[in-house]
């Protein structure tokens, strides 16, 4: 699973306005009939229309300055192996985030009339989406691109030499064309990936909108504070402020396995992420000393990552920095791209 939060950003200005990624996510509704649509939703309704989640997010700013964020965004991406545990992608996101959104709220260290701030005390709106495409910076993309800027070069010579400024074969450009489709390292359904192109599988996922204000418009809480937990005195009096991350993150993991009786694999979980980014040597120790079933599981799963398994220590002799150095970057790029950890 791999869990985002951040501020909405209009090139290096906070967007004034929910209306842009409000209509942005509203983008697979088009050409659907209504009962086939994927609605807005929150803690207390299921059905939300575009113009009320605008009007409620934008109304919500009280005495936020311009260079503030006015809401964040959390997008939540299941792995295709946390999908398939799913009954029904729809009915139990929307569950799994409610349950989620509890976990944000505990992740604050703020109080508001003295009491810790619950689900009622925020401000949000989700929204399932069951497709992605291949974007310009994907793996596929990337290493289909040589062969891209090839076939470019013979269609434009093609349209070159139907209109007589360059001699040569249309049929032999066609031709070349087809082998170079097909030679494409990465294809989907026979088809060469490119950017803009939907990914197979099952892809479905989850936008959060959190207000920044709090359902009252009176309090700021963000979750893209510097601080974990620390209290400080404004105005004469001790104010608790901080956001953690990292109980948020784990706390989102815990949920998603005790709601579904998801069966986690180590290579696949938060902890991992973090024994890996700070002891890498660690994080390899523990992976070979899993079971030999759980072993097989996590390198399967580090495969489908991109993670060239065949440089993967397999005894602790291997373990050595220069292996790890090689397989860091395979490892940072699956973990970022939802298939490792959070």
């Amino acid at each position: 699973m791999y869990i985002s939060i951040s501020a909405q950003t209009m090139g290096s200005n906070f967007s004034q306005s929910v209306s842009d990624f409000v209509e942005y996510l509203e983008k697979e509704n088009q050409g659907l009939v209504l009962e086939e649509r994927e609605h807005f939703f929150n803690q207390y309704s299921e059905e939300f229309s575009a113009k009320e989640v605008i009007k409620d997010i934008d109304g919500n700013t009280a005495k936020l300055k311009k260079k503030e964020p006015k809401f964040y965004s959390i997008t939540v991406s299941p792995s295709q192996r946390e999908l398939k545990q799913l009954q029904n992608s729809s009915k139990d996101l929307k569950h799994y985030t409610r349950e989620l959104m509890k976990d944000y709220v505990t992740a604050f260290n703020r109080e508001i009339n003295g009491k810790p701030i619950n689900i009622n005390d925020i401000k949000y709106y989700a929204k399932i989406e069951h497709t992605r495409q291949y974007k310009g910076t994907d793996k596929q993309v990337m290493e289909n691109q040589p062969f891209a800027s090839k076939i470019l070069k013979l269609k434009q010579d093609i349209r070159k030499i139907e209109l007589g400024t360059l001699e040569g074969s249309v049929k032999k450009n066609e031709q070349e064309i087809a082998k170079l489709e097909r030679s494409a390292p990465y294809q989907l359904n026979g088809k060469r990936i490119v950017q803009g192109m939907n990914k197979g599988g099952n892809q479905s996922h989850i936008h959060i909108i959190v207000s920044r204000k709090d359902a009252s418009n009176s309090v700021s809480l963000s979750p893209g504070s510097k601080y974990k937990a620390s209290d400080v005195m404004i105005d004469g009096k001790l104010v608790k402020r901080g956001f953690d991350r990292d109980t948020f993150f784990s706390k989102a993991e815990q949920t998603f396995d005790k709601t579904f009786a998801y069966k986690r694999n180590y290579a696949e979980s938060y902890k991992a992420k973090k024994a890996f980014v700070k002891n890498p040597n660690a994080y390899f120790s523990t992976l070979l000393g899993l079971p030999t079933h759980e072993k097989a599981l996590a390198f399967n799963i580090l495969g489908k990552a991109g993670v060239p398994i065949v440089d993967i220590p397999t005894n602790q002799v291997q373990l050595a920095l220069k292996t790890i150095r090689t397989l860091k970057r395979g490892i940072d790029i699956a973990i970022k791209s939802g298939s490792i950890g959070i």
